[in-house]
């Protein structure tokens, strides 16, 4: 057999009579193109890059400076690491980390319990007026903290609060909601409860959703019935959203400031201190910076360990 040659090129490693050679800039164009299209988008973001250096790198970066050193008589003196000596030495410290602890183990499984259970109910087909359901429990997550807390500070007053008039008809004594260490945690967690579970249940609702309905009709063709359905197939298909909610339920916990500063301002006896509170206190009522900073890089890396942590366990698969 013949083999076919290719005319028009006498030369080894010429391009044949009908094709076109490529140019040697053919490549280089759509860098050039690429880089000529970053350099307006560089500008664009410019802006947005220098507000977060000022408002935010610079700050951290100033806190983590400032933590090494104490002012005394409006002079600044180097200590090194004596700021987060006095972590471990101050009891303060340990029990705003111990209120914060009980949340996290109380408060935020509490959370997201209610969540997932809403959001499996208002999932289901035969429920009607769904939508109306789904705007009433998401309504807290639109209030502002501060009102919700004042509501419920009014609510939970112990001379003509609401709820102390509602148990009292049924016989129960008036409860010190405010002023007792038992009760003020309890009132704490009902109220951050209150506020955050519609939020968790409507990013819950939506990983729901995304389920796709093939698998819970292969479930009950074979014969699971609705709690096997919930544990071997809802539950493992929303453990990526479960963690998104817990992690940051677990960060919001950590940073607690408004409901404990409006409803009891971290008392009765420190019941509802929590590092964050203990934080504005030191900064900005002693005006001691430097331990204040040293508590705020505290509570960074004591929160990046427990989000790792809790990232960790969840994301394995049983």
């Amino acid at each position: 057999m013949a083999t076919p040659t290719l005319t028009g090129g006498g030369r080894r490693g010429a391009p044949a009579r009908g094709i076109r050679a490529p140019r040697p800039d053919a490549q280089a164009r759509p860098r050039a193109l690429g880089r000529r299209l970053a350099r307006p988008g560089m500008w664009f973001a410019l802006p947005a890059a220098a507000l977060l250096a000022i408002f935010f790198a610079y700050p951290l970066a100033t806190s983590l400076w400032q933590s090494f050193f104490t002012t005394s008589g409006g002079v600044s003196r180097w200590v090194g690491l004596e700021q987060y000596a006095r972590l471990f030495d101050d009891p303060l410290v340990l029990k705003s980390l111990a209120n914060a602890g009980l949340l996290l183990v109380v408060q935020v499984p509490l959370m997201i319990a209610l969540a997932v259970g809403l959001a499996y109910l208002l999932n289901q087909s035969w429920l009607r007026f769904r939508a109306g359901f789904r705007l009433l429990t998401f309504l807290p997550a639109v209030t502002t903290l501060v009102a919700y807390a004042v509501v419920f500070r009014v609510m939970l007053a112990t001379d003509g609060g609401a709820i102390n008039q509602l148990i009292g008809i049924v016989g129960i004594a008036p409860v010190d909601w405010l002023h007792n260490e038992w009760w003020a945690r309890v009132a704490l967690i009902a109220a951050i409860t209150w506020r955050w579970t519609g939020y968790n249940m409507v990013i819950i609702l939506a990983g729901l959703q995304a389920i796709p309905g093939e698998l819970y009709e292969a479930a009950r063709i074979d014969g699971a019935g609705r709690w096997q359905i919930f544990t071997r197939i809802v539950i493992p298909q929303l453990r990526p959203v479960l963690i998104f909610t817990t992690v940051t339920s677990t960060i919001g916990a950590l940073q607690l400031f408004d409901e404990n500063w409006i409803l009891t301002e971290g008392g009765p006896n420190d019941a509802t201190l929590t590092p964050v509170l203990y934080l504005y206190k030191v900064g900005f009522r002693q005006f001691d910076f430097g331990y204040a900073s040293a508590i705020a890089w505290m509570l960074v890396v004591i929160t990046a360990i427990i989000s790792i942590v809790q990232f960790r366990i969840m994301r394995e698969k049983p």
